[in-house]
């Protein structure tokens, strides 16, 4: 039985059941919950988290989920949670054309490519960058994940989470984030899907504050979705997969894991459209630091510093005056993995296709190439809006590694650098 009702509200408390009277009234624990369901507490941030940081729910389930066999190495999966290459890593830009689709019947999980990494989930800090492709259904497997919440980036292909604690649709030009150790299981609508995960390993992930912006603008917590009730009562052999320390684990269960019948709490799954962002802006010269365009940040120890930014470059209006208007070239001390999901980048004018994925960590130097950079040198400065597009950016204040496979692999671009060569030399008044 899965629903598919939503509610909405970032951060807010919920209660939702799939059958009336499963919820219990006025208390979490009951010595005898409805129907004899089973109470249990996910919690997503230590018990003692101040009351605005606190994150958890209350489930009732079917059966307990501590109801599970040893778990054993998981032999599937070779691309997915890999340790990033050790050694030496040479602090130059990389780009990546998109990874192809598998031949072979593959499922989410199977099809996961781990790119980026930085520091280990056990540090509890850090976002790892993967890119999933896959053609089948997750039929009789789930997945949870007790090293970090997954961020999911539909690029394309719609895509079905089946979670504890209801259903998403998410299609491309959506987002959507499954919770620490919250199972769930992924359909593919349209038979075959791509896109990215940022998988955060530090704080959770909230909106950003808003400073002189103000109380409006950026994303509104009311157009996050969070599903309604729904649960499997499915009594046969179930695979579960657990990443847990950088590795993957299975154990078979007797059912399905899907079966919470009702919940309350803050810790959820949500889904949020990228078209609903209010994208703010200048309005005379200049343009502010791309940070306006932040969805969702994962602060660090360090005021203003983040541990992981979600950051989005949509359609959107340009109308200051006198004012370079593409991304200006630059050097910061934040690493930035970048994707397309959709259109092109106005900072490229070629060769960053929708699904792929560029890698600038800190103080590498980048910006528009040269056919760019020419154009919005002598572009007439009047309003043009910028249409059909929808770009993203893992932003980290900790330098990512790529993994072995990405720099190994056929889809790395040997010739990133040449997208800054040929640059004019000023030319200075003689003296």
């Amino acid at each position: 039985m899965a629903t598919e009702g939503y509610m909405s509200g970032f951060g807010s408390h919920f209660a939702t059941e799939a059958i009336p009277g499963a919820l219990p009234e006025g208390r979490n624990s009951p010595q005898k919950p409805p129907f004899g369901l089973y109470a249990e507490q996910l919690s997503g941030t230590s018990f003692t988290a101040p009351r605005h940081e606190n994150r958890r729910s209350w489930l009732y389930r079917m059966r307990p989920s501590a109801e599970h066999p040893p778990y054993r190495k998981y032999e599937g999966a070779g691309l997915f949670a890999p340790a990033a290459a050790g050694g030496e890593l040479a602090p130059n830009r990389l780009r990546w054309d998109p990874l192809a689709l598998p031949r072979e019947p593959t499922d989410l999980i199977d099809g996961l490519v781990t790119m980026a990494v930085n520091h280990g989930p056990e540090t509890l800090t850090g976002v790892a960058v993967h890119v999933y492709r896959a053609n089948r259904d997750m039929e009789t497997r789930a997945f949870t994940n007790a090293d970090g919440e997954m961020l999911f980036v539909p690029q394309m292909g719609a895509l079905t989470l089946l979670t504890e604690m209801g259903r998403l649709d998410v299609k491309p030009g959506e987002i959507a984030l499954v919770p620490r150790g919250v199972r769930f299981r992924a359909l593919l609508s349209d038979g075959e899907a791509r896109g990215y995960v940022a998988e955060n390993h530090g704080s959770l992930f909230r909106l950003p504050e808003l400073g002189p912006i103000g109380s409006n603008g950026l994303a509104n917590p009311r157009d996050f979705l969070t599903p309604e009730a729904g649960f499997e009562d499915w009594d046969d052999d179930f695979e579960l997969v657990q990443k847990y320390l950088g590795r993957l684990w299975t154990t078979t269960l007797d059912h399905s894991p899907l079966d919470v019948v009702a919940w309350h709490g803050n810790l959820v799954p949500w889904k949020y459209d990228l078209s609903r962002f209010n994208t703010i802006g200048s309005i005379s010269f200049d343009h502010p630091d791309p940070s306006i365009f932040t969805v969702l940040t994962s602060p660090s120890d360090v005021p203003g510093r983040a541990n992981a930014d979600f950051v989005i470059f949509p359609p959107r209006w340009m109308v200051a005056e006198d004012t370079f208007r593409p991304p200006w070239f630059h050097r910061n001390v934040m690493s930035e993995c970048m994707g397309l999901i959709r259109g092109a980048y106005d900072a490229k004018a070629e060769g960053f296709a929708p699904g792929a994925l560029s890698l600038h960590n800190l103080m590498a130097g980048h910006g528009p190439d040269v056919a760019t950079w020419k154009g919005a040198s002598e572009a007439s400065l009047k309003p043009h809006k910028i249409e059909e597009t929808m770009a993203f950016m893992v932003e980290s204040c900790w330098p990512f590694r790529p993994t072995s496979h990405a720099l190994g692999c056929k889809e790395l671009q040997k010739d990133y650098d040449k997208a800054w060569g040929g640059f004019p030399k000023a030319k200075l008044p003689e003296a």
